[in-house]
């Protein structure tokens, strides 16, 4: 406590706690010491019974003081528990995430449902992205469409490509860098069945061509021509799409698609350990069956023999919603998945578990 300005001969060496805050007793005056409230008071040889009496005030207003500050926050602790309990949950507005502001990602297949849904969902958390698709109108339509959800024109592009012309596919890859400055991600989704038929019997020379073409070669391409963008700027990812119909067998789809979704995870695993010195990371998803548009034509052209076959081979026993396909791609597109490469990501309610 700082001390008045008096000899130290006058002061009696006498202190007692004081309970009267900032208040020091000198002759019968109060001093009232700069800085913070201390915590004794002195008294000098002229201490009063007015003096006492002051500071008995002084201790019992401060217990007063205290006890009605707890009985008011005890009050207003039991009045919040109360609310608490009482009233009804109220679900909570998400949280709209910014993981991928100021990136860029490439989805190949773009135009499509599956890849349409990703573009949608990697702009909506502040990305920049780029659809390539084999369907002109559908690109065209694609970009309105991601522009009524609320994405800036100049956050989007897209491109008329077909994934299996590699010289295409570079070209179409220098676009985007010119355009956006950096490339972040490729979501390899171009690819399927490309409507060809599942009986053996049924296939012809073309139908394999076909499917090899679109999956694997065209996985390979767009991989090929975005590795050296990756590099440039420190690093990356690449998300290829391989599925259930290449971990195992699926009457939904045919010899040629299940080969190349096959091969697809070979392509992931060789490409991850060759760039992965360069920060990049390369891994594939293995969806089950998710009823795009495209699909549910397939689907419901089945037998009821063989969809219930497929609810009944599925754990959850349900169809999944397409973002259930979805938030695991963003993720591996993430730096949530930054030390994560080389791995195949089942997405199919169980139906396959791998050992």
């Amino acid at each position: 406590t700082p001390k008045p300005n008096v000899s130290s001969g006058a002061l009696r060496s006498q202190t007692v706690m004081s309970a009267c805050g900032s208040i020091c007793l000198i002759n019968d005056e109060k001093y009232n010491p700069p800085g913070p409230a201390p915590t004794t008071a002195i008294f000098t040889d002229s201490f009063t019974s007015r003096d006492f009496r002051h500071i008995l005030s002084c201790v019992f207003l401060t217990i007063a003081n205290s006890t009605i500050h707890l009985v008011v926050s005890n009050l207003f602790t039991k009045i919040a528990d109360k609310l608490g309990k009482d009233a009804p949950m109220t679900p909570q507005s998400p949280q709209i995430s910014e993981r991928f502001t100021d990136r860029v990602a490439v989805v190949t297949g773009g135009a499509g449902g599956l890849g349409m849904a990703i573009a949608r969902a990697y702009s909506s958390e502040g990305g920049r992205v780029a659809i390539f698709d084999a369907n002109l109108d559908a690109v065209s339509s694609g970009i309105v469409s991601l522009q009524e959800s609320g994405a800036s024109p100049h956050n989007l592009l897209g491109l008329h490509v077909d994934v299996r012309d590699s010289s295409a596919v570079r070209q179409a890859m220098f676009q985007v860098a010119e355009n956006f400055g950096r490339i972040d991600s490729l979501i390899a989704a171009a690819g399927g069945s490309v409507g060809t038929p599942t009986r053996l019997e049924d296939i012809s020379p073309e139908d394999l061509d076909i499917v090899i073409d679109v999956n694997i070669k065209g996985t390979y391409h767009c991989s090929a021509a975005v590795v050296p963008f990756l590099k440039a700027q420190g690093g990356g990812s690449i998300v290829t799409f391989s599925s259930i119909g290449g971990r195992s067998t699926s009457p939904v789809t045919g010899i040629p698609y299940a080969a190349a979704k096959a091969g697809i995870l070979g392509l992931t695993r060789r490409l991850a350990r060759e760039v992965g010195p360069d920060n990049i990371r390369v891994n594939a998803i293995a969806p089950g069956l998710f009823l795009t548009d495209r699909l549910q034509g397939t689907f419901d052209s089945m037998s009821e023999k063989d969809r219930n076959e497929v609810l009944d081979s599925i754990p959850l026993h349900r169809m999944p919603d397409l973002r259930e396909c979805v938030d695991p791609v963003l993720f591996l597109a993430s730096e949530a998945a930054s030390y994560i490469t080389g791995v195949v990501l089942d997405i199919n309610g169980g139906r396959f578990m791998s050992g």
